[in-house]
């Protein structure tokens, strides 16, 4: 049987063709007879997705994914993933790089490309802890994602409240159910 897997950071991913969409139909191209996903970053080991597929596997079945990335983002979980797909008669098929397999150069290009996907998450890490650090350094500088609504549309979403249900505020505001009730909890709070 072959597998695809495919893994994004978070569900709003899809630059440089790495949404899951994209990813799932290079993987059926490839050959993948069964697609599995995940919408988890690639720091953590807990993919329940991932989980199900190493279980479901068997000696013989191949396993795909479009880039070393999407299934290992640091040296040890990579070595050790890929290891055990190996030990267990299943072959590693990355469409970017070609078969993984348990010889010396097939190590040793498993490694470099492992290093590499750790130290460009490494760099990412620190470039973003750096933008972080320059804009609290500007005034108004405000810590979170901007405000989706102006004071304004807050302000009449609630004042439609006293007349009106959750449901068909929502419906006339567009503001989502779950953001109406957080928004009048802020302000009783």
């Amino acid at each position: 049987m072959v597998y695809g897997y495919a893994r994004v950071s978070t569900h709003g991913q899809a630059k440089d063709g790495n949404s899951l969409e994209a990813q799932s139909q290079e993987l059926k191209r490839a050959g993948a007879d069964e697609i599995f996903s995940d919408a988890f970053t690639g720091t953590k080991t807990d993919r329940p997705e991932l989980d199900r597929l190493m279980v479901q596997m068997q000696d013989g079945d191949t396993i795909i994914v479009t880039k070393l990335d999407r299934i290992a983002r640091n040296l040890k979980q990579g070595i050790e993933l890929i290891d055990e797909l190996n030990e267990r008669g299943i072959k590693v098929n990355v469409l970017n790089m070609g078969t993984i397999d348990n010889t010396s150069t097939g190590k040793l290009i498993r490694n470099i490309m492992l290093s590499l996907a750790e130290w460009e998450r490494d760099m990412i890490v620190q470039r973003t802890q750096e933008g972080k650090q320059i804009a609290k350094k500007k005034p108004g500088y405000r810590e979170g994602r901007p405000k989706k609504y102006n004071r304004a549309q807050t302000t009449h979403a609630l004042e439609l409240l006293k007349d009106h249900s959750y449901s068909q505020v929502a419906d006339m505001t567009g503001i989502s159910k779950a953001t109406l009730v957080r928004m009048k909890r802020e302000t009783i709070a």
